[in-house]
């Protein structure tokens, strides 16, 4: 039977589980990083990206409805994660379908999920699954700990080469600038939702595993945009 972790310890096997599972390192965000993509690389990206991010606040909406009243921080956090994914300035679905359109494809290809491969209809899916089903904490860990609070490294790497190699402007690319600074606090509160809330060893243990199959799930979504757009390209033109 394994015992409660201290806060410290069980931070780090939150931060182990997530290590070596890493978007950032699937092909595609690689050759992303590298600038060898093509801006219909970019759209394809961008047709998968809004089936998976999209409904970030459906998924939001079923973790605040299964939160306990009594956890009120949490509730906040959440209510304001969703707020800011729809209602803030701008909704982040928007910024992703105006990089989209500047990648050379359409909202109307965007918004359709005939244009999602398999692999991400399936990270939705089981992005949908852990918010219906799972204790508040443990879709707290599995979504916002193991999905999002990746993002800011994961675009750090990536909007660089988009000004400079890619030729993006400023405002075609607001949605990784945006991100990168939002995601990097919502990832931090999903930390401390988790720490402070899984106090049993058997949550501490649903936590870890879900926050690992939460970077699995993206490493295996990015790893299949390579494998769908990219890989095929080069067995082409070889």
């Amino acid at each position: 039977m394994p015992e409660l972790l201290s806060r410290d310890d069980f931070r780090s096997a939150l931060e182990n589980a997530i290590k070596g599972r890493q978007a950032s390192k699937a092909n595609f965000s690689v050759a992303w990083a590298e600038g060898k993509l093509k801006r219909e690389h970019f759209a394809r990206w961008a047709e998968n990206h809004y089936h998976y991010v999209g409904p970030f606040a459906d998924y939001l909406a079923y973790v605040y409805a299964n939160t306990p009243d009594q956890y009120t921080g949490a509730k906040d956090f959440t209510l304001q994660n969703m707020y800011e994914e729809e209602l803030a300035d701008i909704r982040h679905t928007d910024l992703l379908i105006k990089f989209a359109e500047a990648c050379g494809t359409t909202r109307e290809r965007v918004e359709d999920p005939d244009n999602a491969n398999p692999i991400t209809r399936g990270l939705q899916s089981w992005c949908y699954a852990v918010a219906m089903r799972e204790h508040f904490v443990v879709a707290t860990a599995a979504l916002v700990v193991g999905l999002e609070s990746q993002v800011p490294n994961i675009y750090r790497k990536q909007i660089v080469p988009l000004r400079e190699v890619y030729g993006f402007s400023e405002d075609e690319i607001e949605f990784f600038d945006l991100h990168i600074t939002s995601d990097e606090v919502h990832g931090e509160r999903g930390y401390q939702i988790v720490l402070d809330h899984a106090d049993t060893p058997e949550l501490q243990q649903r936590c870890l595993r879900m926050c690992r199959w939460g970077a699995e799930m993206r490493y295996s979504y990015t790893q299949g945009l390579y494998d769908h757009y990219v890989r095929p390209d080069l067995v082409a033109a070889e």
